[in-house]
């Protein structure tokens, strides 16, 4: 999730009013026959809702939905005070690392015996890997909404004078490709690799074949599978081929002589360097992961999910199958710049039609959640900082590292 900040009493202010929200509609609807649901959306893209909002209400005309936009920074904390207080919205965007933590806490409906009235909502309309982030157990607890994953970002005329007419399809084609291009000189780089990113390591130890976890909630990751991928991660940084701290972002690197030719990052780039960067039109391209064994990449974006205490269940569901319609989806698409989780929407001439963004739709089938476990963001946590370890320091033992790693992964898994 990739979220902006707002201030902290600006927070609260908000969270007063969605709570004191929450107890329904006012006098003047229930005398019309409204029923009035409150739906808690999260970032930017949530201030868009209420023109969402406005067509479901003309489908619906006895249900009334107010809106409520959370900060991603304060929304976590928010949600604890409802699921506390029993007294929330009746929809709310769940993010999809959120679902293990929240659904424990005994906060989200399962929706499971009421899928089969809703068609939208069917399993089948949605990509695999989103509808893993739906489940806790034996149970449904959201319906996909939106999907991020991760894709290949390059420069096809600097890859193409160092020989490749396509993009890197292998870790050996990627890793030589990244060799040359650093074989440019002048300060010049193959690749830039986040070391923020949380999900980095992991989907490359996936790549080559790490389970991450075994089915006996054993951590793996001082095992063969995940050191190799590690060592390959590395070999980037310890052989000059992607910067350490380069200071500079990642537009401005991408454009010009392509400081940074090569970067690995979700669907919001493509409008950002489309925005930004205009003068690389018809020289850069997204490609899907190269791959390993396989080129699985990280599967992020956000839910839609019915609170537990909600009294009004058939209504929520309703605007949960109205937000699950393919064109519902392509006009949030056309306000938000969110991609659509149903398939039937990636068949539309908008997402067909534009290259990159038809590549983000080929890497969903590729793509998966990280563990669906309520201890993952502390294990994900845990795992820059023993990665900043081992790529700043070349003479770092690899292995001594990741067995730390997993021993402290263990223990969190057993708390």
């Amino acid at each position: 999730m990739f979220k902006k900040t707002v201030t902290v009493l600006a927070s609260s202010m908000m969270l007063i009013g969605a709570l004191s929200a929450c107890g329904g509609g006012n006098n003047d609807e229930a005398a019309n026959g409204k029923v009035t649901i409150n739906v808690w959306g999260m970032g930017e893209e949530a201030k868009s809702l209420p023109k969402i909002v406005e067509e479901f209400e003309k489908e619906n005309p006895d249900i009334k939905v107010n809106v409520q936009a959370l900060p991603w920074d304060t929304a976590h904390d928010k949600l604890l005070t409802a699921v506390a207080s029993k007294k929330g919205p009746d929809v709310l965007q769940m993010g999809t690392t959120w679902i293990p933590e929240f659904s424990s806490a005994g906060a989200l409906m399962d929706l499971t015996p009421y899928i089969e009235q809703y068609p939208e909502l069917a399993e089948s309309n949605f990509f695999p890997g989103s509808i893993t982030t739906t489940k806790f157990e034996d149970k449904t607890v959201g319906v996909p909404w939106y999907i991020d994953t991760r894709v290949l970002y390059y420069r096809t005329d600097l890859l193409k004078e160092a020989g490749y007419d396509q993009a890197p399809k292998t870790w050996d084609e990627l890793k030589d490709a990244a060799t040359k291009l650093k074989a440019r000189g002048g300060n010049k780089y193959g690749i830039s690799l986040d070391v923020n990113e949380q999900s980095l390591l992991f989907m490359f130890a996936r790549q080559n074949g790490s389970k991450l976890i075994d089915e006996n909630n054993k951590p793996l990751f001082n095992q063969p599978e995940f050191k190799e991928a590690v060592d390959y991660l590395n070999s980037f940084f310890k052989d000059g081929e992607a910067p350490i701290d380069l200071g500079m972002d990642i537009i401005p690197a991408f454009k010009g002589d392509g400081i940074l030719p090569m970067f690995i990052s979700g669907p919001w780039m493509i409008k950002l360097i489309n925005d930004q960067a205009p003068e690389l039109a018809g020289k850069w391209a997204t490609a899907v992961l190269p791959a390993k064994e396989n080129n699985i990449s990280a599967l992020g974006g956000s839910n839609l999910s019915v609170f537990q205490y909600t009294e009004h269940k058939d209504e929520a569901m309703k605007f949960l199958d109205y937000m699950s319609k393919p064109e519902t989806q392509l006009k949030w698409l056309e306000l938000t710049n969110s991609l659509p989780s149903t398939k039937k929407a990636w068949e539309d001439p908008v997402l067909t039609s534009d290259a990159n963004l038809k590549v983000i739709g080929e890497q969903m089938n590729a793509s998966e959640p990280m563990p669906l476990i309520k201890p993952w963001e502390e294990i994900a946590q845990n795992v820059l900082t023993t990665f900043e370890k081992i790529y700043r320091n070349k003479n770092a033992d690899v292995q001594k590292e990741l067995d730390s790693f997993n021993a402290k992964s263990e223990e969190i898994l057993n708390k």
